[in-house]
């Protein structure tokens, strides 16, 4: 009754499904954070060099199609404009909508500096940029754009 037991059993199906597994562990949450790094990365340069008073950087950086003057960008981010000064920010989001050609961010901006520990105060203002994948130029982001999450 002791007879030779034969081969050991193969470890190399096991080990390929440990070696997914593990695959899977790291490649989700590194494709999660890097997925809109290139167009996160714009919109904070942008940000910091409206915060610097780099308005003619920050204006190259958005990149402006022939419909938005200096004149239209000053009175939108400039030291009197709709959104500014802008002295700090807080890069709350980015999300894109399926099959789109850019990404959502979304921007809490404000006049004060540090940024506030309250969203509700009267000198914070959310914004929605959109940065192009192809050129990362930037504009406003349509309000009837529904994202993915």
């Amino acid at each position: 009754m002791d007879g030779d037991p034969g081969p050991a059993p193969s470890k190399v199906p096991r080990n390929i499904f440990i070696g997914v597994i593990v695959l899977m562990a790291v490649t989700i949450p590194l494709y999660l954070l890097l997925r809109f790094h290139t167009e996160k990365a714009t919109a904070n340069l942008f940000l910091n060099e409206l915060v610097a008073g780099d308005y003619q950087g920050a204006y190259r950086t958005w990149k402006p199609g022939s419909g938005y003057s200096y004149d239209d960008f000053m009175r939108d981010w400039g030291p009197t404009g709709e959104y500014g000064p802008v002295k700090s920010y807080d890069l709350r989001s980015a999300r894109s909508p399926a099959g789109a050609s850019g990404v959502v961010i979304t921007v809490d901006v404000s006049t004060a500096s540090p940024f506030p520990g309250n969203r509700g105060a009267s000198n914070v203002k959310e914004v929605r940029l959109w940065v192009e994948h192809s050129d990362q130029s930037i504009s406003y982001a349509p309000e009837e754009i529904h994202i993915v999450r």
